[in-house]
């Protein structure tokens, strides 16, 4: 007897198997609330060569509805918020993220939703396309540099100094067009030497009071075509694609090897990477959440403390209100 035949002529067996269902739905949902992400599942060690076919683009959600998707990011931007506060207040450090990936990833839109209760007078976003005439006159670090966060501040790299490693990597004819002496063209060398002005330019801000905090949207080339797609379907987003995605879509090999060698030589202990599993968003938004408040927490920040001196002005001040 087959069980649907079952279910129909034993109704106690039928409520009895949704009961079952229904504990075990609770039971699944029990578990995914105790799952705490762990930043470091997602760190790239110091020295460690990932290959990054072998690093997954998806992983178990840790949510279990869209609902609770929503509860548990909501609880970690008022976090960021609260956190954000102090960090503003105390004025000691800065703190730079830097999102990296290919076309399609989420970075937009993790951006955009988990530094949502960030106040806007602490935070700077900035997103660097080809560099400009002016920008080709200088060092490849030098339109970066002058973004960079100040202290109490946090800044925001949507794409970063990095892509002198990967894009211009892929696309060597963006190297040969920026104006270098023909003798700093050494493709066999230049990609270590840039490797080595990146790490010496972190570890001065690591010195100077910035942490860093790096992103690589781990992206799939089967959910980054999906994505284009809709972005076909869906007239509101025919604006983000073109020919050139396509194109660029056209060389994933050449991009995950300049995106393994960039990994494996720039995570350091103090301006580690992270791999972000990016095919599913909601996830990816809550992993990159609980690491940025993991290095905030890490700073032990707080606010000021009012000296007896200012607490004496405070008074005076009150008495002239």
């Amino acid at each position: 007897m087959k069980s649907c035949e079952l279910h129909m002529r034993c109704p106690e067996l039928s409520k009895s198997a949704e009961l079952n269902d229904g504990v075990r739905a609770h039971r699944h949902a029990a578990e995914r609330m105790k799952m705490k992400i762990h930043s470091k599942d997602f760190r790239v060690k110091p020295g460690e060569k990932i290959k990054l076919s072998k690093l997954p683009t998806q992983i178990d959600p840790f949510y279990g509805s869209k609902q609770e998707y929503k509860k548990l990011l909501e609880t970690q931007v008022e976090k960021l918020s609260d956190l954000q506060r102090v960090h503003y207040a105390s004025n000691r450090y800065a703190l730079l993220l830097i999102f990296q990936a290919m076309d399609a990833a989420g970075k937009d839109g993790i951006i955009r939703h988990v530094l949502s209760g960030i106040n806007p007078q602490g935070c700077e976003v900035y997103s660097f396309k080809h560099p400009g005439a002016e920008e080709l006159q200088h060092d490849f670090l030098w339109r970066t540099t002058r973004c960079l966060p100040a202290r109490g501040r946090i800044g925001v790299f949507n794409r970063s100094y990095y892509e002198e490693v990967l894009i211009v990597r892929v696309h060597p004819e963006i190297l040969r067009s920026q104006g270098l002496p023909p003798e700093l063209l050494n493709e066999k060398t230049i990609w270590e030497e840039r490797y080595r002005s990146i790490l010496d330019l972190e570890e001065h801000l690591h010195r100077n009071g910035t942490r860093i905090v790096k992103f690589f949207l781990h992206l799939s080339k089967n959910e980054q075509k999906k994505r284009f797609l809709a972005r076909i379907d869906e007239p509101d987003k025919n604006w983000k694609f073109s020919q050139a995605d396509v194109e660029e879509r056209k060389l994933w090999k050449e991009y995950m090897k300049a995106y393994e060698n960039c990994l494996n030589a720039t995570s350091t202990r103090h301006t580690p990477w992270y791999v972000v599993p990016a095919d599913d968003k909601d996830n990816a938004r809550l992993i990159v959440a609980q690491v940025i408040l993991d290095v905030l927490e890490d700073l032990k920040m707080d606010n000021p403390k009012t000296t007896a001196k200012r607490r004496q002005e405070l008074e005076l001040i009150r008495k002239q209100l």
